[in-house]
């Protein structure tokens, strides 16, 4: 079984970069945001604008504007892009087929949230710009494709790696997991209707949203550059997960040789991944979550029920009606449909 051998280490920050210009830059975008639209923000202590047609958190739009000009995809990097609530499974996957190694009983997975194990852009750029140039060529976002970091978007070399969901198992999860923030981080604040959060999904005003803008960017983006832009759905990856480990590591250039299909590895790095397998680690079910931007929430919030379907024990007839309407309006013309909206 072969180890993950990674290119030697180059920095992903620019020449340009430097304190006093980081600084400068920070001040300029901040004042440019502060004028921006806002509204009442799913997530206590944070506030959310708009840009461009997204709703973001403003910490996480000021660092994505910051790493524009700032931030150097390496040939070898691979970006795990997805909208909120979508990409824990996947994000394992990929880690588990980057890293793999004669013993999977050392993963880093056993001990770490899959979302600890691999950087994020916009949560961490502000804070510490120097952790992108993280040896492992991972990196995760939740930003729109539009919004990557320009050196990404032109790169003829590096992947993105996108998974999206059906809409409304993805809204379920989301109104799910903001009200459980919202319940651990503070006791002063009201939580979010199932109506509202409807209302505000429905909108476009989710986090990163409109969810089907973000979700379209990235798919016509893989029908104009498959080459460089793999798209797919959670429910496929659920349907026939070891088909697609198999994918994925043909995708990022790290094959599994015939000698480890013999051995089982595969099968290993799905069973390592399994929505079981990981929601009963100790790990995640006891320990705080280690991202500053989430004092206090413990990692089993971000484990709920993983199932397919799981939003019609919460929508009625019309509810669901209105987002299979409006995704077939959105996705009309695309070539991408989902199952449960297709009439």
């Amino acid at each position: 079984m072969s180890s993950s051998n990674f290119p030697s280490k180059t920095s992903r920050l620019s020449e340009n970069y430097g304190l006093e210009t980081f600084k400068e830059m920070r001040k300029q975008y901040k004042e440019m945001i502060s004028t921006l639209p806002k509204r009442e923000s799913e997530y206590p202590f944070f506030d959310s604008c708009q840009y461009e047609g997204f709703w973001y958190n403003s910490s996480f739009l000021e660092s994505a504007l910051c790493m524009q000009q700032n931030f150097k995809a390496q040939p070898s990097d691979n970006f795990l892009c997805s909208a909120p609530k979508t990409a824990t499974w996947r994000n394992a996957l990929t880690f588990s087929i980057t890293t793999r190694h004669d013993d999977f009983t050392n993963s880093p997975l056993l001990n770490k949230l899959p979302q600890e194990c691999i950087p994020c852009l916009e949560l961490a750029f502000l804070s510490n710009p120097k952790f992108v140039d993280a040896e492992l060529p991972l990196l995760s976002t939740h930003l729109p494709y539009t919004l990557l970091p320009i050196s990404i978007l032109e790169s003829d070399n590096c992947k993105i790696i996108y998974i999206c969901r059906e809409p409304k198992d993805t809204f379920v999860s989301w109104w799910h997991f903001t009200q459980k923030i919202k319940a651990k981080l503070s006791t002063k604040v009201s939580l979010v209707t199932l109506d509202q959060a409807f209302k505000w999904f429905c909108q476009g005003k989710s986090g990163y949203g409109p969810y089907w803008d973000h979700v379209l960017g990235y798919w016509k983006a893989s029908v104009e550059r498959p080459e460089r832009v793999f798209f797919f759905k959670y429910e496929d990856l659920k349907e026939d997960t070891l088909g697609y480990v198999k994918k994925l590591a043909d995708f990022m250039d790290k094959p599994l040789s015939k000698e480890e299909e013999e051995l089982g590895v595969p099968q290993e790095i799905v069973s390592l991944c399994s929505f079981e397998s990981l929601s009963n680690l100790e790990v995640n079910k006891s320990e705080k979550y280690a991202q500053e931007t989430l004092p206090g929430v413990s990692n089993s919030l971000f484990f709920r029920k993983g199932e397919i379907g799981d939003w019609k024990n919460y929508l009625t007839k019309d509810m669901a009606k209105f987002i299979d309407d409006k995704t077939l309006e959105k996705f009309k013309s695309s070539g991408l449909t989902f199952a449960s909206s297709v009439k």
